[in-house]
């Protein structure tokens, strides 16, 4: 038995002398400065330690190289297009094509960095693409333009929630992104979850903006969702943005439609109590905003009627700041 052990050792040891061990195998690409010999190596050796080397040489060598950048695009989109059908990519080499077109610079990587915002992949994964994105030169803020007015509403959303988060567009810009969000929600008549979700998330930020350029189409978002709250009392937050929205960026078309509602509610409280004060208070402090005085007999009518005291103080102090 031992000698039958021996032997088997001196064939194993015969045969690494002979093939050599796989670890010293490894191909050196430090060297290689051809991008197009490289992304032949790339192709050639699907294996995940060279393919992630060779990305990563790609990027410090193939900026410029129009070819290089359209290859490494291509082929993140493919991957991401596999990644969304269901089929198992993996994340390393995801992250690395990333990190190359990071390194290339090059604003043609736009759409297959951002197609992995909305692929499915873990959080670290989109982080990094949205990094990319923030440093890679280019009109930014034109691409997500270009994605939100053309592209489907799943993309819609995710250029918007990207836009509202960059770092590198200004205040203005992202108040231009909100009002297109808004007009794009505003045009789809059915119930798609991504832009009824986008057109919410816009009104939200244009409040925080006090985004006057929007009082027409926050005014038809109001009557949107003044509609959806009488068939379903849920929608009850979503009316109540909407009349804030319309106190923080309205003008005296978006007060007299606030008006027309306080007088319903006035006129409904005095024949039978009911009203209710959240959406009442809500109006009040909208109306006082805007500071339009066409809302003066509503207001003090207010102080007629059996409201409580925080709905009487709001509509003292709306009073108070009209326009005159």
């Amino acid at each position: 038995m031992r000698k039958k052990l021996i032997l088997i050792f001196l064939l194993l040891l015969s045969v690494s002398i002979v093939y050599g061990d796989p670890e010293d195998e490894k191909i050196d690409i430090s060297n290689i400065n051809d991008a197009a010999s490289l992304w032949r190596l790339f192709l050639d050796n699907p294996d995940l330690k060279t393919g992630s080397d060779v990305l990563i040489r790609l990027g410090a060598v193939g900026k410029g190289n129009r070819m290089i950048i359209d290859n490494i695009n291509n082929y993140l989109m493919g991957k991401n297009l596999l990644f969304r059908s269901g089929e198992n990519v993996d994340y390393t080499i995801i992250s690395v094509c990333i990190s190359a077109l990071m390194e290339l610079g090059d604003s043609s990587s736009y759409p297959a960095l951002f197609s992995v915002l909305y692929a499915g992949y873990p959080e670290v994964i989109t982080s990094e693409a949205q990094g990319a994105l923030e440093v890679i030169p280019g009109n930014l803020q034109q691409f997500l333009v270009n994605v939100i007015t053309n592209n489907p509403p799943e993309e819609k959303f995710a250029a918007f929630i990207m836009g509202i988060n960059s770092d590198r567009l200004t205040v203005s810009q992202r108040g231009q992104l909100a009002e297109l969000a808004l007009e794009q929600g505003l045009a789809s008549t059915d119930d798609n979850i991504d832009l009824t979700a986008m057109r919410y998330s816009s009104i939200l930020l244009l409040t925080r903006l006090r985004w006057t350029r929007a009082n027409a189409l926050a005014i038809r978002h109001y009557y949107r969702v003044q509609t959806d709250y009488l068939t379903n009392p849920k929608q009850k937050e979503r009316f109540i943005e909407a009349i804030t929205c319309l106190g923080a960026v309205g003008n005296s078309d978006a007060a007299l439609v606030l008006c027309l509602q306080l007088g319903l509610i006035n006129a409904r409280t005095e024949s039978t109590g009911a009203y209710d004060s959240e959406i009442t208070l809500a109006i009040v402090q909208a109306l006082g905003k805007i500071g339009y005085n066409a809302a003066f007999d509503h207001l003090l009518n207010v102080s007629n009627l059996s409201y409580p005291e925080e709905i009487q103080a709001a509509a003292r102090e709306a009073v108070a700041r009209l326009k005159w």
